[in-house]
């Protein structure tokens, strides 16, 4: 569980983050990107992003290679938006929970459909 002042910055992360791959990102590997959460450690050096990405299994290992190499930049980004002391690392985590809810979603469906 996050303090609040980790929780403010996880939010702000999550918007800058939001921001620059709709809008300042030129790498089409980064196209489609949602992300989901952000979570940052006590000390604010290091914050987790998930993200979420639709496409085939070559399409969402393009978009986390783009999302790596991109890196350095969102972090230069996030330094300009939040004046903090240390801009935290990030490190990006795919997050499939979408793709599984789509999955049972389906097999309820198939289900209700055979009664």
């Amino acid at each position: 569980m996050q303090g609040k002042r980790a929780e403010r910055v996880a939010t702000l992360i999550k918007h800058e983050l939001a921001e620059a791959i709709s809008r300042r990102i030129r790498d089409p590997r980064v196209g489609f990107v949602t992300v989901t959460d952000v979570r940052v450690s006590e000390d604010l050096k290091y914050a987790r992003v998930f993200y979420s990405v639709m496409g085939n299994e070559a399409e969402k290992q393009g978009t986390a290679e783009g999302l790596e190499r991109a890196r350095g930049f969102f972090q230069r980004e996030i330094a300009k938006a939040l004046k903090l002391r240390f801009t935290p690392h990030l490190a990006f985590s795919r997050d499939d929970s979408i793709d599984e809810g789509l999955k049972v979603d389906t097999i309820i469906r198939k289900i209700h459909e055979e009664d």
